[in-house]
């Protein structure tokens, strides 16, 4: 099965993945953004593009999905936090996507909502039948989507269905946050060391994987008998009883807060269509799933809490803004304990022969300009000028020392060499971190570049695969319809009809041959249920069938009609309609425009092994027919009688043969005599050294009575044969 998930990256989408994976399903993805980073493992294909692109409808007619699903309410496209903004945009998103799928005409579509369109409380479990009751942007947007799929279910006949999920919850990836009550409550604790809970509130929650299972179920089923299931546990929890058991999970020092006010709300979403028409099984009941997200939070805590409010004491908050202001003035600190020792060096070079003319003070604010940067850079040149004038101050009073343009024309070359190296410094610092970026950034288009080739290479040995050895190939429906040139020209429609069952993997096949304009009779058949139509039927009176075959195309059973077969094809013969090939009980997922190729590519084939019997059937009328008349002479009937006699004995077909007994007329006036009285299916030849016999294709017993009837009211007596050969 072919199946489209629509939607941002997430748990649910993750493990919806991981699920259509595991049994064998070929999933694409639709990312819904042209920045797609997320790398998804099993996804067929991947496509970045946004939900109202014109491109949505190329995309779907290239993958032509037997199912799409749209996670909705578990998008992460969507930041709810800007609600009038996203609902447009949510709602003109989901319209293009219905409107391309309804275009396509193919497979079924899922649209995933929540228990939050209802808004109200309820006494008792909320059906789908319940008229929804949305409050806020997010949940009108959900409505608004379930009552798109509504419209397009009823008005376009699309089969959309919809799946609204009860509180969905699950183990938190590290450093993310989730929008579910355990959730919440478990991060509660772990900040403030308490938990707060209204003891009038009740709800029920679904563990994510048991949400899955479920809606995996319910995604395969063929003919879902509903528009709107509810995927829900039905199993009532409290938040006070939530809160305990978290509480009993995470530690005794959880503190819990009884926060009851307001009046009581309780919304449990009812199960019993689904459970009804699927049988349900919750695997993580309350105890085992919330202390699976109590523990594995407790266990990695530090990645979701922020410095502010990690512990959740006074005391270290205090201790975390202690930190930061201390490594903030680290630097300064460091400046000023390595100021002493420049300054003690500059002093003792003042009168030393090697050293006078070395400037320690220039070193010092090099390698903190060098080291730091310009902010650092502009105070140790400050500490230096105030070490150079206290020293200056020795021999010389303060006054002097500033009236000396010495001492000015010193600080420009020590102000300007500092801010210079430190501006260096500083930009070579933010090209780094520039860099930096910039590889971060390359480095995910080239994981983009490398997922999709590996997409292109997998595809790549997906069509080598199918063209060599596939059953689908052309090559080897080639090499199996090609079998049919080893029987007589008799035996081909016989053994069609077996060569489309192999070819089509259907076990119920169906060859009906055109007697007029309007009527087709059956010729053979693999299977009791293909013969359910009966012997004869008038199929110009199927306006859905007759109407694609008249066009050259095949007949798909998009309804299911249970009268009908499920896929159906015509051969054709210089424009003339000659055989209407049927196919009964193909799967749903299999009815699908690549198995209609598939039938048209083996229906020509088959073609060709008819039209070449005919001709040499034709090439050989008049040695094959008694001079004058429409009777097959003794072995070309002989041969004809072997070849039904055959393909009786597999089950193919059944004949009856009358014996005309002719009173001793010749044959051709027996044979214009009864002519009107046979069908054109049926055939009259010798046998038995010149006996008058008449086969009748297709016919049982109980079918031949009438036929003798027939001739007799025309003067001659016949009688059946039980065998001839």
């Amino acid at each position: 099965m072919v199946v489209l998930l629509i939607g941002g990256s997430g748990v649910l989408m993750n493990a919806m993945i991981d699920k259509l994976n595991k049994n064998g399903h070929r999933v694409y993805l639709l990312t819904g953004q042209r920045e797609g980073r997320s790398s998804y493992r099993h996804v067929f294909e991947r496509y970045n593009f946004p939900y109202d692109s014109a491109s949505i409808k190329e995309i779907l007619e290239s993958i032509k999905p037997d199912v799409t699903v749209f996670t909705g309410a578990f998008d992460t496209n969507f930041d709810w936090g800007k609600p009038e903004q996203e609902m447009i945009r949510y709602t003109a998103g989901l319209m293009n996507i219905l409107s391309a799928c309804d275009i396509l005409k193919k497979g079924r579509f899922f649209y995933f909502s929540s228990q939050e369109v209802f808004g109200d409380s309820y006494i008792d479990n909320v059906t789908e039948e319940q008229e929804p009751s949305p409050k806020g942007f997010k949940a009108m947007a959900l409505a608004q989507g379930e009552d798109m799929c509504g419209n397009y279910r009823r008005i376009q006949g699309m089969r959309t269905f919809i799946l609204r999920f009860d509180h969905l919850y699950w183990v938190p990836e590290p450093g993310t946050t989730q929008n579910n009550p355990c959730f919440a409550m478990c991060l509660e604790a772990l900040k403030t060391g308490r938990i707060s809970a209204n003891a009038r509130r009740v709800a029920s929650m679904i563990y994510l994987n048991d949400a899955v299972e479920l809606a995996y179920k319910l995604i395969c089923a063929e003919a879902p008998g509903h528009g709107c299931y509810h995927i829900s546990s039905a199993e009532a929890i409290g938040q006070m009883e939530l809160a305990r058991k978290i509480q009993r999970e995470i530690g005794s020092g959880i503190e819990i807060v009884d926060n009851t006010v307001g009046m009581a709300n309780r919304l449990i979403l009812d199960n019993s269509r689904y459970k009804g028409e699927f049988g349900q099984e919750i695997f993580n009941h309350y105890d085992a799933g919330v202390r699976k997200v109590a523990v594995y939070m407790k266990r990695h805590s530090s990645s979701f809490l922020t410095e502010e409010d990690e512990g959740g004491g006074l005391a270290v908050k205090v201790w975390h803004n202690t930190r930061r202001i201390f490594r903030a003035v680290v630097p300064f600190i460091e400046n000023l304990v390595c100021f002493i020792p420049f300054f003690m060096l500059n002093n003792r070079a003042v009168g030393s022969r090697f050293f006078a003319r070395l400037d320690f003070y220039l070193l010092y604010v090099l390698l903190f300009a060098v080291v730091y940067g310009q902010q650092q850079a502009v105070f140790s040149g400050l500490l230096a000028i105030v070490g150079f004038c206290f020293r200056q101050m020795y021999n010389r009073s303060g006054f002097e020392v500033l009236l000396d343009y010495n001492t000015y024309v010193w600080m420009a070359q020590l102000f300007i060499v500092g801010l210079v190296v430190g501006y260096l410094k500083d930009q070579l610092r933010y090209i780094k971190n520039e860099n930096s970026s910039r590889i971060q950034y390359l480095n995910g288009q080239l994981k983009d570049i490398e997922d999709i080739n590996d997409s292109n290479v997998r595809m790549k040995h997906n069509f080598e695969t199918q063209i060599v050895n596939h059953k689908d190939s052309l090559g080897k429906i080639y090499e199996i319809s090609s079998s049919l040139e080893q029987y007589g020209p008799e035996e081909v429609l016989f053994y069609a009809a077996q060569v489309l069952s192999r070819l089509m993997d259907c076990e119920d096949v169906a060859v009906y041959r055109v007697a007029n304009g309007d009527y087709a009779r059956l010729f053979s058949a693999t299977s009791r249920e293909a013969r359910k139509l009966g012997n004869s039927i008038k199929y110009t009176d199927m306006e859905g069938l007759y109407g694609e075959l008249k066009e050259h195309r095949v007949y798909i059973n998009k309804t299911m009609e249970g009268k009908m077969p499920t896929m159906a094809g015509a051969v054709y013969s210089e424009d003339k309609l000659q055989l209407i090939l049927m196919l009964w009980g193909i799967p749903w997922e299999r009815m699908t425009l690549g198995e209609a190729n598939r039938l048209t590519i083996v229906g020509a084939l088959i073609q060709n092994a008819v039209v070449r019997a005919n001709r040499y059937l034709e090439a050989l009328k008049n040695r094959r027919y008694v001079e004058g008349t429409n009777v097959l002479d003794e072995e070309a009937f002989t041969q004809l009688v072997k070849a039904f006699s055959d393909a009786e004995g597999k089950g193919l077909t059944e004949y009856a043969l009358l014996e005309i007994l002719t009173g001793g007329n010749d044959h051709e006036s027996v044979a214009t005599a009864l002519g009107s009285a046979i069908r054109q299916t049926d055939y009259m030849g010798i046998l038995k050294g010149g006996r008058l016999y008449v086969l009748l294709s297709n016919t049982n017993r109980e079918g031949a009575e009438g036929i003798v009837e027939r001739f007799k009211n025309a003067g001659y007596a016949s009688r059946l044969e039980e065998a001839v050969l």
